[in-house]
């Protein structure tokens, strides 16, 4: 018997000014493709386009978090299930070729088969906000790093007699300071002197200012953080940067992770099986999120300084014949473990403390 109603699997790949979305039945036949504006009334027109072919079940959608977070946060508004897929393999593009259409109809067969199943980021609630913080002030730092190296290289090149007045065992900070007290005659700035004071001065206040907005953010993401990840900062070695770094992992919807060990496995500190034959052993992950592997890093760097417990471990592994780098790894995974089972308790607790949406 022919289905009464046809149930659609969309797809769509995301760019910044057009999103080109695909539509499949549950056979796996193209029922159309067309190409929509990225604008509120273009993601309306792209819903309206997917219905009119029957019931959608899913829709996959590419860069969820970046050029498909709009359309992303419209389709679940509107009560769709929406999956987050990865872009194709370079073989497979090698295979089929590269369109808008191609890539938007391979999202919508890897929800078909099962094979996209990642449920995308909540980017409506205060984590969203964490991460643009946490953003900018990573660009401010990254500036402000170039300046102080910029600065340092035109002190070590400038005249003798200013080279000598700055000279010291001062650190490159605190000889900004002083270069932000100089005067350049800017009638003269023909002269290397001149021109030197006048530089050094402008890289000064270039970093004093970075130094005063970095701080401006670190106190809203020590506030923000501190309201919705309370019981992860209280845990040893977690600061305020580390925890808004896993925060911005695991997302607000912290649910989308099934479990402590997908989440290990998001930050890259799960050992991923290698084996074949009569071989059997693990491998290192070298996938996953980067900047929280770094977090966890830094957190087991901390406790391995001032917590007795972590100290007796790494002491106990290193008598086994473990490495310290083998010891980092697994302490790690043990960090994950454990942050895991905090943070979702958090966001469980903030999501409820949340006044309902009148």
């Amino acid at each position: 018997m022919a289905d009464l109603e046809t149930t659609v699997i969309g797809g769509v790949d995301c760019h910044l000014d057009t999103h080109h979305a695909v539509a499949l039945d549950t056979h796996g036949r193209r029922l159309g493709d067309q190409s929509f504006p990225t604008t509120s009334h273009g993601y309306h027109q792209l819903l309206a386009w997917l219905q009119q072919f029957g019931r959608v079940h899913a829709v996959g959608v590419e860069s969820t978090a970046s050029y498909g977070a709009g359309l992303t946060r419209y389709l679940v508004g509107a009560g769709l299930t929406v999956i987050e897929v990865n872009q194709p393999h370079r073989q497979v593009r090698r295979r089929r070729g590269k369109t808008d259409a191609l890539d938007a109809e391979g999202a919508a067969r890897s929800v078909l088969a099962g094979e996209a199943t990642a449920v995308p980021k909540d980017t409506t609630g205060s984590v969203e906000a964490i991460r643009q913080l946490r953003l900018a002030r990573a660009s401010a730092v990254k500036a402000r790093t170039a300046a102080l190296t910029q600065l340092g290289e035109v002190i070590a090149t400038a005249p003798a007699a200013l080279r000598e007045r700055l000279s010291g065992p001062a650190s490159l900070h605190a000889r900004a300071t002083r270069c932000a007290r100089l005067r350049a005659d800017q009638a003269r700035l023909h002269l290397p002197l001149e021109a030197a004071k006048f530089v050094l001065r402008s890289l000064s206040q270039r970093i004093l200012a970075l130094d005063a907005e970095i701080a401006r953010f670190d106190a809203h993401l020590a506030t923000l953080v501190a309201s919705v990840a309370p019981r992860t900062t209280a845990l040893l070695g977690v600061g305020t940067l580390t925890a808004a770094q896993l925060l911005i992992t695991i997302g607000q919807n912290a649910a989308r992770v099934g479990d402590e060990a997908a989440f290990a496995h998001l930050c890259g500190v799960a050992p991923i099986p290698a084996s074949s034959g009569k071989t059997n052993r693990h491998r290192l992950n070298i996938g996953g999120d980067r900047q929280a592997n770094a977090a966890l890093y830094l957190i087991a760097v901390c406790r391995l300084r001032y917590c007795e417990r972590t100290r007796a471990y790494a002491a106990r592994r290193t008598h086994a014949g473990r490495s310290k780098r083998d010891t980092l790894r697994c302490l790690k995974r043990y960090i994950a473990r454990e942050v895991f089972h905090t943070l979702r308790a958090d966001l469980a607790a903030f999501r409820t403390a949340q006044p309902a949406p009148a």
